[in-house]
């Protein structure tokens, strides 16, 4: 009878079991299962021709992809959502402006950019990791403000110094009066200069290869970092800082380390990026970098304390989908394409809100179905 009674209780405790498993995965994962199912309404509602959306999607992976896998190793080395980004993103226009300033384009041109960006970028981070290193804790506002007062010190360099103290004559960028640069600089010189490499065309589907192989690339590179020792020692940060400092981890430098290789990953995305779109908004082209990047992480279903290559990947893909077919979906259900494009805005800051508030109902959840289990 005891016997009985205690295999019963096995198997109703095995099924409890089960069924937290099963709850808690489905948890895990309702950030991309909300969105998934946001994508194919909006694309059944856009009535798009399933080639232009694929097309599309194509092109986004390649030029977006990079930066948003820029974001990957501060959360593993639990800095939480680098906004300080943007600072990378200033890195790489400034690349840009320099080789539009010598006239060079093509590959060569796009080559240099990273070339002059990269060391802009390694000071730019090391100045970063500083500053964060000193608001443990409290990185993603830090990062926050560091990116709005790095905004200010960049405007006041390309609209002030430029063509005063920087002696640039160019009217092709500066402004009448000589002074500051335009608005908006045409990037024809390097325009697709990686995308028009290799563009085999499938079915219709114009594949951009030596983009794609970059992100591919650098995939392989944060897998080979995560195994490294260093990478190691990102992710004991990640867990417990304060037991990775006993366990002799320099934590302070390994953090500075950590967002250093975020900014430069930055910089040369922010290259990629531009040299797909073709233009250059001076003043605002990196702003929405950060915002951009991080939702599109965040709807993959990373969050402040994980975040995988196949999330950032899974998160670009929705994230940019619903941006294709959102504005076709508002004028077809509403007769105008604007309200796709206020909604297009609006899930830009709202998807980051909305995931941030889903992940801490997860974290809730987990924790209260480790106390059942315990």
């Amino acid at each position: 009878m005891t016997i009985s009674m205690n295999t019963q209780l096995n198997i109703t405790n095995k099924k409890e079991k089960q069924k937290t498993s099963w709850m808690q995965e489905l948890t895990n994962y309702s950030v991309p299962i909300l969105f998934i199912i946001i994508c194919l309404l909006g694309v059944y509602a856009s009535k798009l021709n399933p080639v232009y959306i694929i097309n599309e999607i194509v092109v986004r992976l390649a030029r977006n992809l990079f930066l948003v896998l820029a974001l990957i190793i501060p959360v593993i080395a639990g800095m939480g959502l680098n906004f300080a980004i943007v600072i990378g993103a200033m890195a790489g226009q400034i690349g840009i402006i320099a080789i539009k300033v010598f006239d060079m384009g093509g590959l060569s041109g796009f080559m240099m950019a990273v070339l002059i960006s990269t060391p802009f970028a390694l000071l730019f981070g090391y100045g970063t990791g500083l500053i964060l290193n000193k608001t443990k804790g409290k990185e993603m506002i830090t990062s926050l403000m560091l990116g709005y007062f790095a905004n200010g010190l960049y405007q006041l360099v390309f609209l002030t110094f430029m063509g005063t103290i920087i002696p640039i004559d160019n009217p092709e960028i500066i402004l009448s009066n000589g002074m500051g640069l335009k608005n908006a600089l045409d990037l024809k010189f390097i325009q697709y200069s990686i995308d028009y490499i290799l563009r085999p065309n499938i079915m219709g589907i114009k594949i951009p290869v030596v983009s794609l192989l970059l992100v591919v690339v650098l995939c392989f590179i944060i897998r080979f970092i995560v195994k490294t020792k260093l990478g190691q020692d990102f992710r004991a940060l990640g867990q417990d800082i304060n037991i990775a400092e006993v366990s002799g981890i320099k934590t302070d430098k390994t953090r500075l380390i950590a967002i250093t290789i975020s900014t430069v990953l930055a910089a040369w995305g922010q290259i990629i990026f531009l040299q797909n779109i073709g233009t250059l908004n001076t003043y605002n082209s990196h702003e929405q970098v950060g915002m951009f990047a991080i939702a599109a992480l965040l709807v993959g279903g990373a969050s402040v304390t994980k975040a995988t290559i196949g999330q950032a990947i899974v998160g670009t893909l929705l994230f940019h989908t619903l941006f294709i077919v959102s504005p076709f979906a508002g004028k077809n259900l509403f007769g105008d394409s604007q309200i796709g494009e206020y909604f297009r805005s609006f899930i830009a800051y709202g998807v980051i809100a909305l995931s941030l508030v889903l992940h801490a109902w997860q974290k809730y959840m987990n924790a209260r179905n480790k106390e059942k289990l315990e």
